[in-house]
């Protein structure tokens, strides 16, 4: 019987250096993460020469560390992948190259993965998620919905005409004073807040189509938050307040727009199968709100493990095994891409 593919994935595109290493049996068996949290919180944000400056500094430790993990040698391996697109294009040139070259020295097949499809197809890898299927890909920098009908096959049903709704979650906690990343402190802060107190507005939720918008909902906050500070002070309890009825108001438009999504899709097996995937999936709240909608619309629900929603090698890994699994391999002159719709073929909104 032939051995699974066993494959190398590299993720430079953001802010997580990282190696892994996947095979086609679903196995995870190395997934290392360096995060840059430390480096980019004085700024309040991601800062893309230092993101690219780390990267040159550890990659290459990663992938000693993850291939060790893993227990096999270069020569075990079938494929090389790493994230060629989208992302800060220093950042992705880094691994891109170190990719390149680790292919070209060990005679193994370069895969370039869009670093979207490899959050697309994480589910299958976690799940063993059956095409077709919908998928909300929510992060800092994307906000869509695709109809997912196969590897490299991606049909775009919405997506943002402004911000996207991790861009708005950090925006909020910027308002609010919180700390860098800002997200998770919006959800915390919530947790603790009155979510009807502020009423603020529901962008797009009463159009046909399965688009977002946010720049609204982030206008809104700021009017808020100004507001209290015309007033005297902005309380603890004031930041909890708005951060909760953010949250909200942000859940009710992820719902609707999926809710609307969700007539588009093909049942299988008699139900339409909703995968959330991105770093805005490993919001609780959100995953709760969407395990409700999946239950009154008669779906199955599936979100990866938390530490897979946010960027990591292992989905590039995983990318890897599938493309490779169907011949899509790549040249080593395979372009970085700062930019890399995974339909290319979708109208702008």
């Amino acid at each position: 019987m032939p051995q699974p593919p066993v494959v190398l994935g590299i993720e430079t595109s953001c802010d997580e250096t990282a190696a892994a290493v996947v095979d086609g049996a679903r196995r995870i068996r190395a997934n290392v993460v360096l995060s840059q949290l430390e480096d980019h919180r004085p700024y309040g944000g991601v800062v893309p020469e230092i993101a690219a400056r780390a990267h040159v500094l550890h990659l290459d430790g990663l992938i000693e560390r993850a291939m060790a993990e893993a227990g096999i040698g270069f020569d075990d391996l079938s494929a090389i992948a790493a994230t060629a697109g989208p992302g800060l294009i220093g950042g992705v040139m880094v691994g891109l190259t170190t990719g390149k070259a680790l292919a070209a020295a060990c005679g193994k097949p370069l895969i370039a993965v869009n670093h979207l499809e490899a959050h697309a197809l994480t589910a299958r890898l976690t799940d063993d998620v059956a095409f077709p299927y919908l998928l909300l890909l929510v992060s800092g920098g994307h906000c869509q919905l695709l109809s997912v009908e196969g590897v490299g096959r991606y049909r775009r049903l919405g997506t943002t005409i402004d911000d996207a709704i991790g861009e708005a979650f950090d925006k909020t906690a910027k308002l609010l004073g919180f700390d860098y990343p800002g997200g998770p402190a919006v959800e915390k802060a919530a947790r603790s807040g009155n979510a009807k107190r502020f009423a603020f507005p529901r962008p797009l939720i009463t159009r046909d189509d399965c688009n977002f918008s946010f720049a609204g909902l982030k206008t809104a906050v700021l009017h808020a938050v100004r507001e209290l500070e015309r007033q005297g002070s902005v309380t603890a309890q004031d930041r909890q307040d708005i951060a909760a009825s953010f949250q909200a108001a942000a859940g009710d438009v992820i719902v609707d727009r999926t809710r609307r999504a969700m007539a588009h899709m093909p049942a299988s097996g008699g139900l339409v199968r909703l995968v959330v995937a991105g770093g805005v999936a490993a919001n609780t709240y959100l995953r709760e709100r969407l395990t409700k909608l999946c239950a009154e619309q008669g779906g199955v629900f599936t979100a990866p493990p938390i530490p897979l929603c946010t960027d990591n090698a292992a989905m590039i890994a995983w990318a890897g095994v599938e493309r490779l699994q169907l011949g899509l391999i790549d040249t080593l002159d395979a372009p970085a891409r700062a930019r890399w719709p995974l339909d290319p073929a979708a109208t702008a909104a």
